[in-house]
């Protein structure tokens, strides 16, 4: 029975998907999914020191077949689709044992796929056997819920990310995230034996939540394992809700939460993206500085075989459609566009095509110029 009330920031206990069909349809902003990864692990696997690998072992990851494993994908990730808002993505994480089908299913059920993540890991466990090459990285595939739909993306916070580990240096972050497994006292132990076998490391969770979320956003983990989405969610002003089958699971992450203090919001690790945002610039702003004028042509792509007409109110016109330079590039591209970066303009000094973000970046510093020259005179204080 799905009920109206949303229980935000708790753990629901029980099986995901009979927990899922209560939730409202439409309900949430975010979901990460770290589901069972089927690894049909047939017998055990020992170290050359002759002690035994702890790996996966429980019930949860063990499926009779494919057909049965693709039958529980194809069902949580239906309700899945269903609980999540029309501008929300979905982020699923996996290896080579499971990702791939259900990457498929993602896409029979009608999800778009916007990225495939490798998180290359800095410490991986070795292939003890020697016949295989050493399993170094995991996949995580970010898709959207509505194909063009508008959902969050914080490219400026992701450029600007400067965690441990990251290597952007203000350059746009790529789509390999190296990053050390989840140890030491981050991870969580009972009697000397890790608490969950997969529990991930919180900087691959931050990642997530600031690139495609904002405080205040509902963030779904119909896998809550160990709480790490939780406690990385409330630590970054976010809300929270988590799906748990094991009791002992539950028992451990409600602890873990509640571990997160009020003073985590000071600790300058944790950025966020409300932080990193730029003082928005309208189009037409370029208009009333003269950078261009109205019946100017504008050029989609640097190729500039479609084109449109600047108006006066800061609107473009392709054919008979006319809207923002994000709203046309959108029809054009039916899919999501940026039109800063799209949309091009002939410099009549050189002759070229560049894409009008120049005058946009132009435009906002001669502003942040003339802020300064009015604090410098006095102006501002």
């Amino acid at each position: 029975m799905v009920t109206n009330q949303l229980p935000v920031d708790q753990i629901l206990g029980g099986d995901c998907i009979q927990v899922l069909r209560t939730l409202p349809e439409k309900s949430v902003d975010l979901i990460f999914a770290d589901p069972p990864y089927n690894l049909q692990i047939e017998k055990d696997l020992w170290r050359p020191n002759s002690t035994r690998v702890n790996g996966v072992e429980e019930s949860w990851d063990q499926f009779a077949d494919f057909s049965s494993y693709d039958c529980f994908s194809q069902a949580w990730l239906l309700e899945c689709r269903r609980v999540l808002k029309d501008t929300g993505t979905i982020w699923v994480i996996g290896t080579y044992h499971n990702i791939f089908r259900v990457g498929r299913i993602l896409q029979d059920l009608g999800y778009w796929i916007l990225n495939d993540i490798v998180w290359v890991k800095n410490n991986p466990m070795p292939n003890f056997y020697g016949v295989r090459f050493t399993n170094a990285h995991e996949t995580l595939i970010w898709a959207q819920k509505v194909k063009g739909a508008k959902y969050t993306f914080n490219y400026r916070a992701m450029k600007s990310y400067n965690q441990p580990g990251s290597e952007n240096g203000g350059l746009q972050m790529r789509s390999d995230w190296r990053l050390p497994l989840c140890t030491g006292k981050e991870r969580l132990k009972i009697n000397g034996e890790k608490a969950h076998p997969t529990q991930k490391p919180e900087a691959l969770l931050e990642r997530v939540i600031i690139s495609s979320s904002n405080p205040g956003d509902i963030i779904l983990d119909p896998f809550f394992g160990s709480g790490t989405t939780g406690a990385v969610a409330k630590k970054l002003g976010r809300h929270w809700i988590g799906i748990e089958t094991e009791k002992s699971y539950i028992s451990i992450a409600k602890q873990r939460i509640q571990d997160v203090s009020a003073n985590t919001k000071s600790d300058d690790r944790h950025i966020d993206a409300s932080s990193l945002k730029v003082k928005r610039i309208p189009f037409i702003n370029l208009l009333e500085k003269g950078y261009l004028v109205a019946g100017q042509t504008l050029y989609f792509g640097k190729q500039g075989a479609v084109k449109a007409i600047i108006l006066p109110d800061g609107h473009i016109q392709h054919g008979n459609v006319s809207g923002s330079i994000h709203e046309i590039g959108r029809n054009i591209l039916r899919a999501p566009c940026n039109g800063w970066v799209t949309w091009y303009y002939i410099n009549q000094a050189t002759g070229d095509k560049e894409p009008i973000d120049i005058l946009r970046q132009r435009y906002r510093k001669e502003m942040a110029q003339d802020d300064f020259s009015k604090h410098t005179n006095g102006e501002g204080r």
